[in-house]
């Protein structure tokens, strides 16, 4: 089982890492990791903290000249910044009085954790509730986009809309374009107007939402499991992307607009053998995003992410003060204005995450020739029944 542990705090020392259940003799080094954190850093309408971190991942275990060894993996991401909150983020006791924070944000962690928590400071919950840690989950999710690359599967994602701004995009978006641009957005008359969007926000004090479509393609037939609750592959894939801060919906394929359509422009009609492509059973279009009772259907899986604006917001809302109750502004550390663009690749990340996961379930292996070996034996079997490669029909048996 592909599993993993992030720990760490927004301004500690850094952001530890745990991964299980990589097979071993699997390709990887710190510069392919290092791309996606790249990415994770980028967009228009990030924060003053991404001028400071240039985030790393280093390898410390489970790797040994270039290749994986089968036991955990375990990555360590400095926080640069470390250096200017020693004192307020010490391990022990500080050399003065820690100021405490108290002025709750309305849309953050901060009340239900220190109630939950039984904390008088709400510094112990910003520093984890932070989106910080999703550089740990980017980084895990790029080992896991390294394994699936072993299958030919490919993982994208796009800006679709920025304060109600919309893009335009037909078909499959031109991925090169949406890596080049500011927001990530391959419509290019959207994208200035999406920039113009969070300028205005940032000059007013305030923060934007957004929603993005992450797609996965080359999927194979069968992941996930209609067996049981837990094992269907889109509820995987929803708690696994509203884990993400400030991800409020998820929806895959056409989603809520299906609900009010009839059932003959909603599911996807499956081609006979003379209209498929190099891979088998293809449908005539994928309104329902690549799942069917709770698995892939070898289709592109494709996921929809609505964001809220995020919650810490240099015009602070009114709250109220945790020792007192009283009225007070909101308190504010530096933030983002629209986190949307960098909410892609952290989605990418999270939909690796859970795809891994279900490759090695379903193929297993402990070397990655062997998971592959079991792949390609699984890809022999699942043509037309009686066809090529397809195991005989079961023999008539007698009930006894």
């Amino acid at each position: 089982m592909f599993r993993f542990l992030t720990a760490g705090e927004s301004h500690g020392k850094g952001l530890s890492v745990i991964i299980d259940g990589v097979p071993a003799g699997l390709p990887l080094t710190e510069d392919y990791i290092a791309s996606d954190l790249r990415r994770r850093q980028g967009g228009y309408g990030r924060g003053r903290r991404q001028k400071i971190e240039k985030d790393h991942a280093e390898i410390r275990s489970g790797v040994r000249h270039g290749k994986t060894l089968g036991s955990p993996i375990t990555l360590l991401l400095e926080n640069k910044d470390w250096v200017n909150w020693q004192d307020v983020m010490a391990v022990g006791e500080p050399s003065e009085e820690s100021v405490q924070v108290t002025r709750l944000r309305p849309g953050h962690a901060d009340l239900p954790g220190v109630l939950k928590y039984a904390f008088d400071d709400v510094r112990p919950i910003l520093e984890r509730a932070s989106a910080r840690e999703t550089a740990a989950r980017v980084a895990v999710g790029a080992v896991a986009r390294r394994l699936l690359e072993e299958f030919g599967v490919a993982l994208h994602s796009h800006t679709i809309a920025i304060d109600g701004v919309e893009a335009n995009v037909e078909g499959e978006p031109d991925w090169e374009a949406v890596e080049a641009s500011q927001v990530r957005c391959a419509d290019k008359d959207a994208e200035p107007r999406m920039i113009a969007a969070i300028d205005a926000a940032r000059e007013d004090g305030d923060s934007l939402g957004g929603i993005v479509e992450v797609r996965a393609s080359n999927v194979p037939i069968g992941l996930g499991s209609h067996v049981h609750w837990d094992r269907k592959i889109d509820g995987r894939i929803a708690q696994a992307i509203m884990s993400i801060n400030a991800v409020k919906g998820v929806e895959i394929g056409i989603g809520f607009a299906g609900a009010v359509l009839r059932g003959s422009q909603v599911h996807d009609v499956i081609l006979p053998i003379d209209k498929w492509d190099e891979r088998p059973w293809r449908r005539a279009t994928n309104r329902l995003g690549g799942t069917e009772g709770g698995m892939t259907n070898g289709e592109n899986l494709v996921v929809r992410v609505a964001l809220k604006p995020i919650a810490t917001l240099p015009r602070s809302l009114p709250s109220a003060d945790l020792h007192t109750g009283e009225e007070i502004p909101a308190h504010y550390e530096r933030s983002d204005v629209a986190v949307v663009p960098a909410a892609g690749v952290i989605g990418e990340a999270m939909l690796a995450i859970v795809l891994a996961e279900a490759c090695l379930e379903k193929f297993g292996g402990d070397h990655i020739s062997e998971t592959l070996r079991n792949y390609q034996a699984y890809l022999e079997t699942i043509g037309p029944r009686g066809g090529a490669g397809s195991p005989p029909p079961d023999e008539e048996t007698t009930e006894v």
